[in-house]
């Protein structure tokens, strides 16, 4: 049986809403397979970019304000793709919804988009609010497209998404082990965006900076690096521990010391680890220089996939994440997350 899904990703660098519709298919031996047949990245007006900004200063009213009518924005999106490229035929819509809190230590994620404005637009069945049950299951809430690593791109040693946070998956005595790295574009382009640019395209502005090595060193011995996994990381902890370090730096020197920051972290997990061979997706692998500073401090072999794969991986998964909840199958792994146990997770509605 073919399952026809879509998947929508918001992530914490607020670049706009991916939409990925994408088929499923077992072959005879078990092993699923996928196609992505149409994506797209819708970005996010000036106004609703803001909005998502600065959620975690709005009263609770106007959370939930803003959850319900997310949620309506992220339907009316959805009709739009489905109209734009004449679909039929889909099983569900799977949405990430976009993270305001996460605080899993005190058992709470919050993620906004209500999944049944979603419903109530389109008529769809829609899967939502992936990470609250691992939350209260013990978990990191995070991250969860391990389970789309281990099941649709096991060819590979490891899996890196370079987002507004890195995080990786990979195998580890026969067990899915996963967790975020550090953060990435959640620091660049909010330093970017102070040089007049959205982001920093291709590292250009780092490549012109100079590396603070004071702070470089207070960024490497943060404690977060030296804990075991799974462990994953949220706006609260970069603004936290990462922009006081940056009170009165020139932003272009802040760009230049935070990319090496971030490349030496990212080698230092694939030495850990052994890693040979690792696939690289997210916005980040766009930035040649950030990529560049990886390669120098590390001997894996970087596999950079074509631009929907790049794009759309995260998407895809929660797609896929929506099917397997459906069949009430795996769609979380403890081994990545923490939680007490495998489970499958998701509001259906």
């Amino acid at each position: 049986m073919t399952f026809y899904a879509l998947g929508l990703m918001s992530g914490t660098s607020l670049d706009g809403l991916d939409i990925c519709h994408a088929s499923f298919k077992k072959d005879e031996a078990g092993k699923w397979n996928f196609e992505i047949l149409n994506a797209s990245t819708i970005p996010y007006s000036q106004e609703l970019e803001n909005q998502l900004r600065t959620a975690t200063e709005l009263s609770p009213e106007g959370l939930f304000d803003l959850h319900a009518n997310y949620g309506f924005y992220l339907g009316e999106k959805v009709k739009d793709f489905i109209e734009k490229h004449s679909l039929k035929n889909i099983d569900l819509i799977a949405s990430h919804g976009h993270t305001v809190f996460h605080q899993p230590k005190k058992k709470f994620t919050v993620q906004i988009g209500d999944g049944r404005a979603i419903k109530i637009l389109t008529q769809i069945p829609v899967v939502y609010d992936f990470r609250s049950q691992d939350v209260l299951m013990g978990g990191n809430g995070a991250p969860l497209v391990p389970i789309g690593d281990e099941l649709l791109f096991s060819e590979f040693d490891a899996c890196l998404n370079i987002g507004g946070f890195s995080n990786i998956s990979f195998k580890e005595n026969q067990r899915r082990i996963a967790f975020d790295i550090c953060p990435v574009n959640i620091v660049l382009n909010k330093f970017a965006q102070k040089l007049g640019k959205n982001f920093d395209e291709n590292g250009d502005l780092a490549r012109k900076g100079k590396i603070n090595s004071e702070i470089l060193s207070k960024l490497n011995a943060l404690p977060y690096y030296q804990q075991d996994s799974p462990k994953s990381l949220g706006i609260e902890w970069v603004s936290e521990y990462v922009f006081p370090l940056f009170k009165t730096e020139n932003p272009i020197d802040i760009l230049a010391t935070f990319t090496e920051h971030a490349a030496l972290q990212m080698a230092a997990v694939f030495q850990k680890y052994n890693i040979k061979k690792v696939l690289f997706t997210g916005g980040g692998t766009y930035n040649k220089f950030l990529v560049e500073r990886i390669k120098e401090h590390s001997n894996s072999e970087i596999i950079i996939p074509n631009k929907e794969i790049i794009d759309f991986k995260e998407a895809l998964i929660f797609a896929f994440m929506g099917v397997l909840r459906s069949k009430n199958e795996i769609n979380t792994l403890s081994s990545a997350t923490g939680s007490s146990a495998d489970h499958s997770s998701g509001l259906i509605v």
